[in-house]
């Protein structure tokens, strides 16, 4: 079995159309598993949904929310007056009708102890982060009492897999907006190794669409458009 999983789109259509083509190289997938924050921050929040919902006609697909995707829906933060216009009612309703998480039980496996675990953060909200420079007592504190023999999630934007007490930690993000200073677009593909009776994760990078996404950006009503290209190139925090 072969998952795909990818995060933290942000509304950077043009990112998230180049990760979808990269995968092709990559069939077959069984489950392909996106982990949440769909909208916030780019110039084509509407163009992402509409994709999302046109590949969510496969079965395969799942889409997931994030803790920016509550947000806009609970209108908990000022400044997205940009994507709530763009996105109108149905985007709204479509935001709140995502999922948590998603379960996958690999075959000849025992649910739960052999499953693969896909959330937006970690599994139990959508904005503690699970963060790589951590202690595994701090990780461990954080990822609870969750039985799952892998777990993979986006949120800080940050590439990395991590054995914490026989749980691989896989962080797949982020297709729009990467902050671990490699401006590439990321998504992660997690596979079972029936024999081994363990899940094994490889994190793919594809070269950003930088120019035309500038181009996006300056072309659309997206506030400070220049920041939003200079926080983009940084890449980091």
């Amino acid at each position: 079995m072969r998952v795909a999983v990818m995060s933290d789109i942000h509304g950077f259509d043009l990112a998230l159309q180049t990760v979808i083509a990269d995968l092709e190289r990559h069939e077959p997938l069984d489950q392909i598993v996106v982990a949440g924050d769909l909208c916030e921050v780019g110039p084509g929040p509407a163009a992402v949904l509409a994709i999302l919902q046109d590949k969510t006609s496969d079965p395969r697909w799942t889409v997931l929310r994030g803790n920016t995707d509550r947000d806009i829906v609970e209108g908990a933060r000022d400044g997205m007056d940009y994507v709530v216009d763009q996105i109108g009612p149905e985007g709204m309703s479509y935001l709140a009708s995502l999922p948590f998480s998603r379960r996958i039980t690999p075959p000849g496996g025992t649910s739960p102890d052999d499953d693969l675990l896909v959330v937006h953060a970690n599994p139990h909200n959508l904005d503690d982060r699970l963060d790589p420079t951590w202690s595994d007592a701090d990780l461990k504190e954080v990822i609870g009492d969750t039985r799952a023999k892998a777990i993979a999630f986006g949120h800080i934007h940050i590439c990395y897999v991590r054995d914490v007490d026989g749980i691989l930690l896989v962080d797949v993000s982020a297709v729009g907006n990467p902050k671990d200073g490699d401006l590439r677009c990321a998504y992660g593909i997690i596979e079972w190794d029936a024999e081994a009776k363990e899940w094994q994760a490889a994190i793919h990078r594809v070269d950003y669409p930088i120019d035309e996404t500038e181009e996006e950006i300056l072309a659309s009503d997206l506030p400070k458009p220049e920041k939003v290209i200079r926080k983009l190139k940084r890449a980091t925090y």
